[in-house]
C-alpha cells in the first residue's frame, strides 16, 4: 500500500507576484495611476470627439436624463410614473411633417447647387420656360443645358410636391387639434 500523500492546493507553489494588468510607472504607486475608466473615456472621447461635436437638431422634451461625469445615463427619477405622465405620446402626424421638412429642406440645397451647374447666362428665363411648359425640352439645343434643366425641373417638381404635402398634413393636424379642444370644452359644459 502506498503511503498517503498530502495535496497541496497550486498557489502554495505559485510565487506571490501581483501583477497591474494596465502597466505600472517606476518609482510611481499604482494607486496614482489613472483609473482605467477614464483611460476608457479619454480614449473615447480622442477618437469620437470631433463627431460627438457635430451640431444635432435637439428634441422639444423638456425633461432630459442626467449624464455624469462617467459617461453614463443617470435616470433618476426619469424612471418613475411621473416621467411616464410627462412623456408625450408619440404623434405619427407630427413625426411625418418633421421628416418631409427635412427632405424639403435637402431638396432645397440639391436645387441650389444644380442650379449652379447651369451656365447659360439666361438659365432663370430657359428653367421659367420649361416650368410653365412654353418650352419644351426637346427645343433645348445644348444638349448639356437640357439635361441641367431636366433635373432642375424634377427637383423643383419633387420639392413643390413635398410642400404641398407638408401643407395638408398641417392643415389635417391643425383640424385635428381643433376637434380634440372642442370635444375637452364640450365635456366641461
Amino acid at each position: 500500500m502506498k503511503p498517503t500523500q498530502k495535496r497541496v492546493p497550486f498557489w502554495v507553489w505559485l510565487e506571490a507576484h501581483k501583477t497591474n494588468p494596465y502597466g505600472s510607472v517606476p518609482d510611481l504607486p499604482d494607486e496614482e495611476l489613472a483609473d482605467p475608466r477614464e483611460l476608457e473615456r479619454q480614449a473615447f472621447i480622442k477618437d469620437w470627439g470631433p463627431i460627438l461635436a457635430l451640431p444635432v437638431r435637439g428634441s422639444r422634451m423638456t425633461i432630459r436624463p442626467a449624464i455624469d461625469e462617467d459617461g453614463d445615463l443617470n435616470w433618476g427619477a426619469f424612471g418613475t410614473v411621473d416621467f411616464e405622465r410627462y412623456a408625450p405620446t408619440f404623434d405619427r402626424t407630427k413625426y411625418k411633417l418633421g421628416k418631409l421638412t427635412e427632405q424639403w429642406r435637402d431638396l432645397k440645397i440639391r436645387i441650389d447647387t444644380v442650379r449652379h451647374w447651369v451656365r447659360a447666362p439666361e438659365k432663370h428665363l430657359v428653367f421659367k420656360h420649361a416650368l410653365s411648359g412654353v418650352l419644351a425640352l426637346e427645343d433645348i439645343l445644348d444638349e448639356e443645358l437640357r439635361e441641367d434643366v431636366r433635373e432642375l425641373l424634377r427637383l423643383y417638381r419633387r420639392m413643390r410636391a413635398v410642400w404641398d404635402e407638408i401643407q395638408r398634413l398641417r392643415e389635417a393636424r391643425r383640424k385635428r387639434k381643433e376637434r380634440e379642444v372642442a370635444a375637452m370644452f364640450a365635456r366641461w359644459s
